[in-house]
């Protein structure tokens, strides 16, 4: 099969940065699905691997990178049960197996959803890992209940990019929160509001910006573009005995005695953490995209596809990853083969 890999870790213009080569065709064993891929999409994710995974020798086999897909399963392992051949299916990957940049993909059926009904394979390859990151910040980590939230708010720093976009109609749709974000350009400032914020800050003077919006602190506190640009804001804008998550490592130790006084809850999030860990519940994910898909197909919830790349090739793959390293990607950004 046709695969896009690595085997250094080199500046995107560089000629060999993604090559294209030819590897075995996998097959299923136990809970595995065979997907055959029809559009993935690039997240940060994976330009930090592409830039950290070779940088000290060049490896010996080709590293497939890719965490976004839809495609149809054209086979399945004998411990499969909630999959069939046929199936049309999205998923957001194991970061500790083989990407989908590739013609085929094995994938374990606890982190895979039904494709969604009404969108195209472009508009779902856009979704999965975005909104299993953002479901999980608001659900699982700040533990904010459907339906919940009344007379409560939220800040979301960082509205435009592929997380942010889809926690900001997550929170808008199936909570009561007031939900403000983040954003500095005109473009990024309306597809936030365009994507259900009831207000935009501008997180390059976030204090004063949020103050000038006439509002003082928050309950929740949502990071999803750098935890540590924004750490002295954040332990002033969240209320006392708030709860604050973000999914951005930082390179230097935060001051947590900055939040300490205001009993302020602490959460990492990262998506990969049941598939890494095979934790008890991995089929949480399953259950997420199943009911992400519904919420998608009766239009509760919007695709954040706003690119489409086509072609699985080399070039595809630097055109998207040069996008995301820019920081200037609104929404998602689809490869399609």
């Amino acid at each position: 099969m046709k695969a896009i890999g690595i085997k250094k870790s080199l500046p995107i213009d560089q000629e060999e940065s993604f090559i294209s080569f030819e590897t075995e065709k996998p097959k299923p064993k136990s809970r595995d699905l065979l997907v055959k891929i029809k559009a993935v999409s690039v997240n940060p994710v994976d330009f930090k691997v592409r830039q950290s995974s070779a940088k000290d020798k060049e490896l010996d086999e080709p590293k497939i990178l890719g965490w976004d897909a839809v495609g149809v399963v054209e086979a399945i392992g004998d411990e499969v049960s909630l999959f069939k051949e046929g199936d049309e299916v999205y998923y957001a990957g194991d970061i500790t197996r083989p990407g989908c940049d590739a013609e085929y993909q094995l994938i374990d059926e606890r982190i895979v959803g039904h494709k969604p009904t009404n969108l195209s394979y472009e508009e779902s390859a856009a979704m999965p890992l975005t909104s299993l990151t953002a479901w999980e910040c608001i659900f699982d980590r700040l533990k904010i209940e459907k339906d919940g939230g009344k007379g409560q708010s939220i800040l979301i720093i960082g509205g435009a990019g592929g997380v942010g976009s889809i926690a900001i109609q997550l929170a808008k749709k199936l909570t009561q929160l007031e939900v403000i974000t983040t954003a500095s350009r005109k473009e990024t400032e309306q597809w936030s509001l365009d994507k259900g914020a009831d207000a935009v800050v501008n997180h390059k003077d976030l204090v004063n910006s949020v103050i000038a919006k006439g509002y003082s602190e928050f309950d929740y506190i949502l990071n999803v573009v750098d935890t540590e640009m924004h750490w002295d804001a954040t332990a002033e804008l969240i209320k006392p005995q708030g709860s604050f998550c973000t999914i951005v490592e930082t390179k230097n130790p935060l001051d947590m005695n900055k939040i300490k006084n205001k009993s302020v809850s602490f959460h990492w999030e990262l998506m990969f953490t049941r598939s890494t860990f095979q934790t008890d519940d991995m089929i949480r994910q399953h259950e997420i995209l199943e009911e992400l898909a519904e919420l998608l197909d009766n239009g509760t919830i919007k695709s954040t596809l706003n690119k489409t790349i086509n072609g699985l090739t080399p070039a595809s793959f630097k055109e998207a990853h040069k996008l995301q390293e820019s920081g200037k990607a609104i929404g998602k950004t689809v490869i399609s083969f």
